[in-house]
């Protein structure tokens, strides 16, 4: 039997003379009618007010003005591809019915999911200081294992907190801050030694995620904020702007300072700062942010739609 969905709205002229029309053809091309008042569910109101009458015929879609004609050939369409087949057991149907409430649950908070998510990602690596400070040394290394395959972790490029300075860069950065070669008493770099050195109450501790990664994590995090006020009116950011915002400033700053790091080549020996780092992780982060949240928005709309299509001619949203 042919499924047909009528989205309508109270007092709907249009929508009545629709609903007669396949009435008309119920003997012609047999098929159920299921009504679907758009008001009773946010996402179907937003989706459908300014279009009602809507019918869906199968694969097919049909908006006013809607003819005879038009339904007649949906509906023969769609008898064509119809196997006939429509499960009739009731825990398959249960089971249909929780996972379509847990995927609108997803897709009308899958924003706030993702900042908390991000929110964790970046703020557990700024607990090892306070764990290290009280003696918790175990959890403390856990963490700095767990993200040792996602950061490099070298404490020249990260920050430190509950010590003298918040940084120690090499002496080749050129600022005015005590080196990590001082207090770690290192005349040149190492990077399997260096990465292990997380300081010592003099120092302070290092963080588990770098310079560079936390104004990445961090700025998708605030712009994810951001964008729960800006969701209806932002446009995606174009390609060509997001390579230039998020890709290029990063690709400098850390492919030149990682290509004068090769020992074959003889570029001049280069260090970053945590300015720059920081500068360029923020642009990347909310470059991609910017990019990549209004085509999310956007699929997670359509699907809250069909879900709630679905919840509502099963009469699990009244």
């Amino acid at each position: 039997m042919i499924r047909v969905t009528l989205f309508t709205k109270e007092d709907c002229s249009l929508c009545d003379e629709v609903k007669s029309l396949l009435f008309s053809l119920q003997k012609e091309v047999p098929h159920t009618l299921h009504e679907v008042d758009i008001d009773a569910d946010p996402a179907l109101r937003n989706r459908y007010l300014e279009q009602v009458p809507v019918v869906q015929i199968g694969p097919y879609t049909l908006e006013a003005p809607i003819t005879e004609i038009d339904l007649k050939v949906a509906l023969n369409a769609a008898a064509d591809g119809d196997t006939g087949e429509e499960s009739s057991s009731s825990v398959s149907r249960g089971q249909a019915v929780r996972m379509n409430k847990a995927l609108l649950f997803f897709t009308r908070r899958w924003l706030a999911i993702f900042n908390l998510i991000v929110l964790l990602y970046v703020g557990l690596p700024f607990t090892t200081p306070y764990l290290l400070k009280a003696g918790l040394t175990t959890p403390a290394r856990v963490i700095y294992k767990i993200y040792g395959p996602l950061c490099h972790q070298l404490p020249f490029r990260s920050w430190f907190l509950l010590g003298e300075q918040p940084i120690y860069p090499l002496e080749i950065a050129g600022l005015e801050a005590t080196s990590y070669e001082e207090i770690a008493s290192v005349s040149s770099v190492d990077l399997l030694r260096d990465r292990a050195f997380v300081g010592n109450e003099s120092v302070g501790y290092k963080v588990a995620l770098c310079q560079r990664d936390v104004a990445i994590y961090g700025s998708i995090f605030l712009a994810g904020v951001a964008f729960t006020f800006l969701r209806h009116r932002l446009k995606p950011l174009p390609i060509w702007a997001w390579f230039v915002i998020g890709i290029i400033p990063l690709a400098l700053d850390g492919g030149s300072q990682l290509i004068s790091s090769l020992p074959l080549l003889s570029f001049p020996l280069r260090e970053s700062t945590p300015f720059l780092r920081s500068l360029t992780g923020m642009l990347f982060g909310v470059a991609n942010v910017w990019m990549a949240y209004p085509y999310v928005e956007e699929i997670m709309v359509d699907t809250q739609t069909l879900v709630a299509v679905k919840l509502v001619a099963a009469g699990e949203i009244n």
